[in-house]
């Protein structure tokens, strides 16, 4: 080998040293991404397929699944078995029962995909363990919607109807008024008033009975002039005469 090739694999070599020592010093200075598993998990991306779940309404709080059972004809595998019924004062049926044979599941997400009302969708659950392999068989997917339908009812308090608010408002006073006194049969009787024994009270006229008849109050004399000389009556009728 010649000196100048020589050379040459040992600058290649330095140089291939310095980037792997870069490499390593920048990822060496990054957050660590490692879990401490089962005590954290990280978080699944959307489009990661576990088993089918029932999606819950968030303005009724109830399944979106109607039962029609499209969900039944799409499966290829035959491992959907549902059933459902029409409660009262609702307009469509609803679902009442909805099993998964898990076991048999290729998650191939044609009843995903089928579902016209968007009832059904993958969860995110990836560490589905059991003992047991009838438990993947028989999963009651209806019992779980029904867990997360009273948790929502809990969250969510069902408002007061207008005919009832109105009867309470009316039946309840204000805040801060009085409430009014209950009606009596009997009229109370006047509180004492202290008088001035200065002040003098002048009752007023209590008008007469029906049955009675008035009489009318005594008129005083008309007064009467004083008789007069004969000289003052005459010079009260002739001022000219004195």
């Amino acid at each position: 080998m010649s000196l100048a090739s020589a050379i040459r694999e040992t600058y290649l070599g330095f140089k291939s040293l310095l980037i792997g020592m870069r490499i390593t010093g920048r990822e060496a200075l990054k957050p660590s991404l490692t879990s401490q598993y089962p005590h954290d998990t990280l978080k699944m991306p959307a489009r990661f397929r576990g088993h089918i779940q029932l999606v819950l309404d968030p303005a009724t709080g109830r399944p979106r699944c109607t039962a029609c059972g499209l969900c039944v004809k799409a499966c290829p595998s035959g491992c959907i078995d549902l059933d459902g019924l029409k409660r009262e004062g609702e307009k469509k049926k609803s679902v009442s029962r909805y099993d998964l044979d898990f076991s048999m599941c290729s998650l191939c997400g044609s009843c995903v995909e089928v579902c016209p009302s968007d009832a059904i969708d993958f969860s995110k659950q990836y560490n589905v363990v059991s003992f047991n392999r009838e438990q993947f068989a028989h999963m009651d997917l209806y019992a779980k919607i029904e867990t997360e339908s009273r948790l929502w009812a809990q969250t969510h308090p069902q408002p007061t109807p207008a005919a009832a608010v109105a009867t309470t408002a009316a039946v309840v006073p204000a805040a801060g008024s009085a409430p009014s006194p209950a009606p009596s049969a009997t009229k109370p009787a006047p509180a004492a008033v202290a008088i001035d024994p200065d002040i003098t009270i002048i009752a007023p006229a209590r008008a007469a009975p029906s049955n009675v008849p008035a009489t009318k109050p005594p008129t005083a004399p008309a007064p009467t002039a004083a008789p007069q000389s004969d000289a003052a009556s005459t010079a009260a009728t002739n001022p000219g005469a004195q």
